[in-house]
């Protein structure tokens, strides 16, 4: 047993002895399943919180020959399948956090070096009378061990693109860590599995393909391993009965990363911390801080501050993943930009449509901060008092919440401030904070047509008023309420047993003045 080289189970041992820990052990079946393959190099990406490292962890517990973890593994899903005990235990594992490394080198050369000399002084101490034909060559090393020994190698490595966050501007550092991981694990066929994980995927640069044999599950394409990335909602349904927490909450504030045909996972380290504490809140910025946010949306592109609020106003926003570096400094577009926020968990997105949002009300808090900071006018004024906004509705005080709304009125590029359209991104912004309270509904069918907006409080927020939200351009306010009363909009929720506001909202092309009516619905 080593430090590198076939290292114990302790670390997972810490998360399975953890107050919450959620099985991921299903991913060790993917893993066999490749052992020994063409497909048995694997790169897995997930932003910070989201389990990789307990991931890596638990992989070196599986395969690592410097621990007997049948125990360890006993309850879990892999002790159920076929191969469990085959693959238990039974290979020369090294195990590489490369931002330990990193943060104990001065350059990357050095680090390199570091890596090669400490796991080759694990080597020799495990295998002193191998015939080495270079002892300084760490590749060479394994070749001539695995010449006698017969037995595989697994490398797993975690924060492996820590380098293309730390030395974001060096190209030359970066293409020499590169090529340090293809002598290292490219084409060796004593490697039986190679697995890493980090946030970015694998950098591109052109014709140089250092590491293109490695099969990619990323936040865009997670492929079979989309339910390892985070925790899923049968998990979090579990933990909300065992914790006593409402799962219609839970979701609303760390749900929506999602992963096609129906599938989305919850940010794990932000259920965790809501289950321990027993209080839904921002946890995100335990890890993270806002400005980190705010260093892309402020980036001089055209359209991404429209699309950026679009999204806080709860739109999906188009975009093209395929042009995307892999790093955190080549942006020639928009869409590298929001490309680089859903690999930092910042967005999510729908790959069968193409486009990106804001995945829950964690992260939309944490984009209202980072703008709340940022120059943008007096949108940053209406996301500060959209609170405000929003209590001026339930008192009935229109004049202020006209006032909100004004604001939030911004002009577009794509969206041109000229319909009910525009008009309704305008609201969302103003009323962002109803998401907090509100599942919020647009067109929704009822009576004789369809009401612009519907916000319905979730089951924690009974005791607030629903929302019949009407919009005109160029008409009036007034006639608004009229339409929401003649085609009986308020219908749509006969099951609803609370209150419910009736608001219409007018912009006069003219004047450019929002208005604003309240009034209560009688049933």
């Amino acid at each position: 047993m080593g430090v590198y080289l076939n290292p114990d189970n302790s670390k997972f041992e810490e998360a399975v002895n953890s107050a919450v820990y959620i099985d991921k052990t299903g991913l060790i079946e993917y893993t066999n399943s490749v052992l020994h393959t063409m497909q048995h190099n694997v790169c897995v990406s997930r932003p910070r919180r989201f389990g990789k490292s307990m991931a890596a962890n638990m992989l070196t517990a599986y395969y690592s020959r410097g621990c007997d973890s049948r125990e360890l593994f006993s309850k879990y899903r892999i002790s159920q399948s076929d191969d469990f005990t085959k693959h238990l235990n039974q290979y020369d594992t090294i195990f590489l956090n490369i931002q330990e490394f990193l943060s104990r080198s001065s350059d990357i050369r050095g680090m390199i070096e570091r890596i090669k000399r400490l796991v080759l002084r694990d080597l020799k101490k495990a295998y002193p009378d191998i015939d080495y034909f270079d002892d300084t060559d760490l590749a060479e090393s394994m070749q001539d061990i695995y010449a006698e020994t017969k037995c595989p190698f697994v490398v797993i490595i975690d924060e492996w693109d820590c380098i293309f966050r730390e030395y974001k501007m060096n190209q030359e550092a970066q293409e020499m860590y590169l090529d340090f991981l293809r002598d290292f694990l490219k084409d060796k066929g004593y490697i039986y599995l190679a697995y890493m994980t980090g946030i970015l995927p694998i950098k591109k640069y052109g014709t140089h393909s250092a590491l293109n044999m490695f099969d990619e599950f990323s936040m865009i394409n997670p492929g079979p391993l989309a339910s390892y990335v985070g925790f899923t909602e049968e998990e979090v349904f579990k933990l909300c009965e065992r914790y006593g927490m409402d799962l219609e909450e839970v979701k609303s504030w760390y749900d929506g990363y999602s992963f096609g045909e129906g599938m989305s996972v919850y940010s794990p380290r932000s259920v965790i911390s809501c289950m321990q504490f027993g209080k839904i809140g921002n946890y995100w910025n335990q890890t993270e801080t806002f400005e980190a946010l705010k260093v892309y949306i402020d980036m001089n592109f055209d359209g991404l501050k429209d699309d950026i609020l679009s999204m806080i106003a709860g739109e999906n926003v188009l975009s093209n993943t395929e042009g995307f570096a892999n790093d955190m400094t080549t942006f020639r577009t928009e869409d590298d930009v929001l490309t680089l926020l859903v690999h930092l968990g910042y967005l999510g997105y729908d790959y069968e449509n193409k486009c990106v949002f804001i995945p829950n009300n964690e992260v939309r808090g944490e984009y209202v901060n980072a703008v709340s900071v940022s120059d943008w006018g007096e949108i940053s004024a209406a996301l500060k008092n959209s609170a405000d906004t929003l209590n001026a509705i339930w008192q009935g005080r229109a004049p202020q919440v006209a006032e909100g709304i004004r604001q939030a009125h911004f002009e577009t590029s794509h969206i041109q401030y000229n319909d009910e359209n525009a008009l309704s991104y305008t609201v969302s912004l103003a009323l962002y904070a109803a998401r907090n309270f509100y599942t919020i509904h647009r067109e929704l069918a009822g009576g004789k047509g369809f009401a612009d907006l519907v916000f319905l409080p979730r089951k924690k927020f009974s005791d607030k008023p629903a929302l019949v939200v009407e919009l005109k351009w160029n008409q009036s306010a007034e006639g608004a309420i009229r339409q929401i009363r003649r085609k009986e909009y308020c219908r749509s929720l006969s099951e609803y047993k609370g209150n419910i506001l009736l608001v219409g909202v007018n912009y006069d092309k003219k004047t450019r003045k929002h208005t604003c009516v309240i009034e209560q619905s009688i049933k």
